[in-house]
């Protein structure tokens, strides 16, 4: 139900363009404008609000590249700047830089990843649909080939992840999976280029880990699932990432 005490009021005058944005916000969020919706036109909305134009075209372009908002043009029903839903795209994007410039201690992003890696397991194998194990499995193959260069073994490595998560059916899980393996994807494939006369050793015990944790989720063995993937992240970071990169100090290094 849309809360009506969320009203359009004035903003200061100071950060004009960001009090507007703020302002856009707290209707999404009361309620009061959902996807499809329409935006009041740019000259209500300077009435409303209280400030210039200018800074209302700013706050509406902002928010139309982050994916919140698009423009209809012409002169019909259907016209004007209309909420959007988000793309996913959009929101890993903004979770993936965010990671990236917070600056987060490696050993945060390591547990975040733990934690959501494991539940996603958990959830997939609980559902163990058959296009949701195609798409696991496909990675899955490709990294078995022992030729394969080693970024795009890092490819495939995301994806084997990622097609996990969406198989656990949980969206935003999803989502938050694909932002924190990209934010950590220079730093894996940094290390996987320095392992030099140890990379088929890892590659090799990645392999198996990765079999390991598609068979349990294959068989529906929930506890397995999450057990297997959480010790995989760990294991990999405390292994191979601290030994060959020394004790990092964040997601960015």
């Amino acid at each position: 139900m849309a809360d009506t005490t969320a009203a359009w009021e004035p903003v200061p005058r100071s950060r004009t363009f960001e009090l507007v944005l703020a302002r856009v916000e707290e209707q999404i969020l009361a309620g009061n404008l959902r996807v499809g919706d329409r935006l009041p036109p740019e000259r209500e909305l300077v009435e409303m609000l209280g400030v210039s134009r200018a800074a209302v075209r700013e706050a509406l372009r902002v928010l139309e590249a982050q994916g919140v908002l698009r423009s209809r043009v012409g002169t019909g029903p259907e016209s004007g700047t209309v909420i959007a839903a988000m793309p996913d795209a959009g929101l890993t994007q903004l979770l993936r830089l965010h990671i990236a410039l917070a600056n987060f201690p490696m050993d945060d992003v390591v547990e975040a990843r733990a934690t959501l890696e494991r539940a996603s397991a958990r959830l997939a194998a609980g559902l163990v649909a058959e296009g949701g194990l195609d798409r696991i499995r496909e990675p899955l193959l490709r990294m078995d080939d022992p030729a394969l260069p080693r970024e795009q073994f890092n490819d495939f490595d995301t994806e084997f992840h990622v097609a996990i998560a969406e198989a656990g059916g949980n969206r935003l899980m999803a989502d938050m999976t694909v932002a924190v393996r990209n934010a950590v994807r220079h730093t894996l494939l940094t290390v996987f280029n320095r392992l030099e006369d140890d990379w088929e050793r890892v590659a090799a015990r990645l392999r198996a880990e990765h079999h390991a944790i598609y068979e349990a989720i294959a068989a529906g063995d929930v506890d397995a699932a999450g057990d297997l993937v959480e010790a995989h992240v760990r294991g990999f970071h405390q292994d191979i990432v601290k030994t060959v990169l020394g004790d990092l100090g964040s997601a960015g290094a």
